[in-house]
């Protein structure tokens, strides 16, 4: 039985976490942090990565956002021939707009949403990847990132075909933290020893019941979320001991922005209220409004109060910038932007 705190029973060790992995070249940059997991859906995709990774020079990482693309991306890095070069990490827009050169590219290029790229970007890829085939193998790889499934935007018109076929000729599909529970412990334990680290901290400890607490969570976020949480947690934690109320999180069955719209909506007087009406305030005084501008200006606000009023920590979960943030919470448009 796993114990309910930060010094779990000792799983595989995070560098070693499939049997067969191999080392990381002599050259690897020993700062990347492990694919840290147990999970079956894990081992899989990291295994995938091992037998791929010698051979590649494009692929596709698909997944949900704070899931662990650029993670999984760096451990293929790792055990790569390129192992002792670059690893970048690019928007694709900006790359493809600023410095896309066929002939200057060298080591591991990252390029994060190539699913939000327009025509236009797409065709500039397309050029790309088209030029690298005419190169001597074994000199540069491109990553491509999506949030989206690619071969499905092809099938919907919203992207090239040529493209996301080759793109995904070989693919990684990143699972989302909840399919993959068994990891949330392990990486619960890696996060808090690196944060603690960071903060020059001692070991912490997660009390009766956090775990549980943790477990219990669906975390849309992903990792990144849990990242933060756990952050959130630790600068709250007293005497070394991480309790289930230090958590920012919602209650149990409910996601965050279910739950700011439920709240938002409990503070009517009654519930024959019309949106709008005079027996109806609605949300901070104001006549109920369901604009899309003030739903979204509620949830940042719902997360800002979940952070204890830390817009950084808000920011990170909203996975949106401070300047964004700050524009929401003076009223501005989170549209216009």
């Amino acid at each position: 039985m796993m114990q309910d705190s930060a010094h779990f029973d000792r799983q595989p060790s995070p560098a070693t976490v499939s049997s067969t992995a191999p080392p990381p070249h002599p050259g690897v940059d020993r700062s990347i942090p492990p694919a840290v997991g147990i999970s079956p859906a894990w081992r899989k995709l990291l295994t995938q990565a091992e037998m791929a990774a010698p051979h590649l020079w494009v692929a596709a990482l698909e997944g949900e956002a704070g899931s662990g693309k650029q993670t999984l991306a760096r451990y293929l890095f790792a055990r790569s021939p390129l192992a002792a070069t670059s690893f970048q990490r690019r928007d694709a827009r900006e790359w493809l707009a600023t410095d896309a050169d066929p002939g200057t590219l060298a080591g591991y290029t990252y390029l994060d949403r190539v699913d939000l790229l327009a025509p236009p970007g797409q065709n500039l890829l397309l050029g790309v990847l088209k030029s690298l085939q005419d190169r001597p193998p074994g000199r540069a790889v491109v990553l491509a990132s999506a949030q989206s499934s690619l071969r499905q935007m092809a099938g919907q018109g919203l992207f090239l075909p040529d493209l996301a076929f080759r793109l995904t000729a070989i693919r990684f599909a990143v699972p989302p933290l909840r399919q993959r529970r068994e990891d949330i412990a392990p990486l619960a334990q890696f996060l808090l020893e690196r944060l603690c680290l960071r903060y020059q901290q001692r070991p912490v400890a997660l009390g009766p019941g956090t775990l549980a607490r943790l477990l219990q969570h669906n975390w849309p976020g992903n990792v990144r979320e849990l990242a933060s949480v756990l952050e959130a947690a630790l600068l709250e934690a007293a005497n070394g001991t991480i309790r289930p109320v230090d958590l920012a999180l919602p209650e149990p069955g409910a996601s965050p922005f279910s739950s700011s719209l439920e709240a938002a909506f409990a503070a009517r007087p009654g519930p024959a209220a019309h949106p709008g009406s005079a027996g109806n305030p609605g949300w901070a005084g104001n006549p109920l409004d369901l604009s899309l501008d003030a739903v979204i200006r509620h949830h940042v606000q719902y997360v800002l109060d979940l952070n204890r009023g830390n817009k950084l920590r808000a920011a990170r979960q909203l996975q949106i910038s401070r300047s964004t943030l700050y524009r929401i919470l003076a009223n501005e448009s989170p549209l216009a932007h």
